[in-house]
């Protein structure tokens, strides 16, 4: 066991409510001890507010690099559908190396504005004519590099992906960098875990990609081979896929997933955008997590989660930053609220008791959430949980004057990721002042890549 080290906060959010002079014990990047009021002497002391790190539950890196790429006016009817066709542009080209340095880029960003984990569901898996690489884990072993380099913590979720569309339609050109049979992608989880097996504290878990995606036999095949861990898919993003899904199968896709996958606690639904009633409390029971990108659906038009109601029946969501067009903790949250308020026509939608602090149950309902989906020890400055915290600022203006809860509504409503000053995960200290131990370096190679790219 590595010699206990021991950090001391002004400030923190601990399980039971905001503490001060906290003392934290760490060894072998597990918290393991706690204590308030405590003395200073003989710690590490962090001046600020800790609180735990949020996991990203739902990122594909890659897709860093095209950020701002599909920003110019398309077709009549353009939509998630016409943008999809320029990532398949945009990932042609891309070589493991490029792959390494953008998912580099996109965790130091991660870092720097809140985030300590990530769940990478990952599914560039090939070259770009579709053949697998000699390793068939070449780019998960890319991602495992960027991780490492970076110091997120990581869960692993590589995706399967079939088809073009329901029915069995043929895959694109643009899809074929994605494609495994079902043997495949069992050889390729097994691979998957050999790697994650060098990382600290990585997790494996599996992403069928859709229903859309994954044949219903394909996708009973990959879930039963894979008993325990993490369970992602997409599901009810766009209007059409609902549509196009109901044409199929004759169910919704939340609908289907609830009457046919088994779905419980290890499953995340992410976007989860259109749901009836009745699939919004099914849902809600089941115990799975609503995986929720809220800059994303923006971005791309795709709808406004059912927060409110979700909410009430008792359901789980996590948040995530998916296509990584602004990396932010803080601002993922606020357009949570934002979708809400501008839905319902109201404020303060996401909280349930009078009274309550928007920024506290947004923050802490979350945490649980994305902490449930990704399958690691983390989400709480408590004993045996992984040192994954996050430093904010007090002396920043906008939290100066704040206390307690009022520190979180200042930091996801007003100053975001500025407000963010140390992060640690596993007790390291990754993030010093707002700034990446790593950044010049990172930040060249992502610039090379991108001047090439944009070059070609």
């Amino acid at each position: 066991m590595d010699v206990q080290r021991n950090f001391c906060f002004d400030h923190a959010l601990l399980p039971g409510g905001w503490a001060s002079s906290v003392r934290v014990g760490i060894a072998d990047g597990t918290i393991v001890s706690v204590a308030t009021s405590a003395a200073r002497a003989g710690a590490d002391v962090f001046a600020g507010i800790a609180v735990p790190g949020l996991p990203n539950l739902h990122c594909h890196a890659f897709q860093r690099g095209m950020a701002g790429l599909a920003e110019r006016r398309g077709p009549a009817d353009d939509s998630f559908w016409t943008w999809r066709e320029i990532m398949y542009r945009f990932l042609a080209a891309l070589t493991p190396d490029d792959v390494e340095a953008i998912a580099a880029f996109a965790y130091m960003e991660m870092l720097e504005a809140g985030f300590t984990s990530v769940g990478e569901f990952h599914y560039l898996h090939h070259d770009p004519n579709g053949r697998p690489y000699a390793d068939l884990g070449e780019m998960a072993g890319r991602i495992a590099a960027a991780a490492t380099e970076t110091g997120i913590g990581l869960t692993f979720l590589p995706s399967l992906y079939i088809s073009g569309g329901f029915g069995g339609a043929p895959p694109t050109k643009g899809q074929r960098r994605f494609l495994n049979n079902p043997d495949r992608f069992l050889d390729l989880v097994a691979r998957t875990r050999d790697i994650a097996a060098g990382l600290p504290d990585a997790r494996v878990g599996i992403a069928p990609h859709s229903l859309r995606a994954v044949p219903p036999d394909a996708l009973r095949r990959a879930v039963e081979a894979f008993p325990e861990g993490p369970v992602h898919i997409h599901a009810a993003e766009q209007v059409k896929e609902v549509e196009d899904c109901v044409a199929a199968k004759g169910a919704r896709p939340v609908e289907w997933l609830l009457d046919h996958a088994g779905v419980d606690a290890r499953w995340c639904l992410i976007h989860a955008t259109h749901m009836t009633p009745g699939e919004t409390d099914a849902l809600a029971r089941s115990g799975a997590v609503a995986g929720l990108c809220p800059l994303t659906e923006a971005s791309l038009g795709d709808g406004i989660f059912n927060g409110v109601d979700y909410l009430v029946a008792g359901g789980r969501f996590g948040i995530g930053t998916d296509s990584n067009i602004q990396i932010d903790a803080a601002g993922e949250l606020r357009q949570l609220e934002y979708g809400q308020r501008l839905a319902h026509r109201g404020r303060n939608m996401m909280a349930t008791l009078e009274g309550e602090s928007t920024g506290r149950r947004l923050f802490t309902t979350a945490l649980a959430g994305s902490t449930q989906a990704l399958g690691r020890p983390v989400g709480a400055i408590e004993l045996g949980r992984r040192a994954d915290i996050v430093v904010l600022d007090a002396e920043h203006a906008d939290l100066e004057a704040s206390h307690n809860d009022g520190w979180l509504d200042a930091w996801i409503f007003v100053c975001g990721r500025a407000a963010v000053k140390d992060v640690f995960v596993g007790g390291q200290a990754l993030v010093e002042k707002g700034r990446h131990r790593l950044r010049e370096p990172i930040v060249n190679r992502y610039k090379a890549v991108l001047k090439r790219l944009m070059a070609e």
